[in-house]
């Protein structure tokens, strides 16, 4: 149970539950923050590669009898099952891969899952996915990779959209984390961070990474917590 009475949180939200979020816990933890990890259950164990900033990253995925110790401090989340490009689907479609997917992850960790964040780049959900989302599943909240660089983006909780990226956003990543520290308005203001964090292995930004953590860590009156813990304490789940 929450008591204080906070008026800045601090949440991250990353994708693709690969290898790489080990190395990304272990900096989350020392700095006392928390994250919310998007999985995709049918993708266990799947080995891969893709090119960020011109350099090949492995993207392994973990294997599922790792995930509830992987992620055991933090929240775990739907992802799909396989990763598709939802608004292409159909509602039957949408619900299996979504439905499913949170199923089968609630089965894994322990414990109800019930956010999920959109797979794919672009425009990777609409109003449609998201009203099938709402009607036909259990996930009571979703996140778009929209930015907003601001901290309200969440008057739509299932096509919320995130404050900024690490790795999409690193010019912006100074100002609007100085803008967040320094209101000091009496709204309830949210600081969302999402990505993925095999990025991270591209021209090492795990420096970043770490700065950036230390940075925003063990401020007075913010609450450090998962999308759940976050948008709980924010009265919209």
């Amino acid at each position: 149970m929450i008591l204080m009475d906070y008026k800045k949180i601090v949440t991250f939200s990353f994708d693709d539950g690969v290898t790489q979020d080990i190395r990304f816990i272990e900096i989350l933890n020392k700095y006392g923050l928390k994250c919310t990890f998007n999985l995709n259950s049918e993708l266990f164990g799947k080995d891969g590669e893709l090119t960020v900033l011109g350099q090949t990253v492995k993207h392994n995925k973990v294997n599922k009898n790792d995930v509830k110790s992987i992620y055991s401090t933090h929240e775990v989340a739907a992802h799909t099952l396989t990763h598709p490009f939802l608004p292409q689907l159909t509602a039957n479609d949408i619900i299996y891969q979504v439905e499913t997917d949170r199923l089968n992850l609630s089965d894994i960790v322990g414990y109800e899952v019930v956010g999920m964040a959109y797979p794919g780049g672009g425009e990777n959900s609409n109003d449609f996915v998201a009203n099938v989302i709402k009607a036909s599943t259990g996930i009571k909240y979703a996140r778009t990779i929209r930015n907003t660089l601001d901290f309200k983006g969440y008057e739509n909780i299932y096509l919320f959209n995130p404050t900024l990226s690490l790795t999409k956003d690193t010019d912006k990543i100074t100002n609007v984390t100085e803008a967040f520290f320094n209101d000091d308005s009496d709204a309830v203001k949210l600081l969302y961070i999402w990505g993925h964090s095999y990025e991270f292995d591209a021209e090492n930004r795990w420096e970043l990474l770490e700065d950036f953590c230390r940075n925003i860590s063990g401020k007075d009156n913010v609450l450090y917590c998962t999308n759940k813990e976050a948008f709980e304490y924010l009265g919209i789940i």
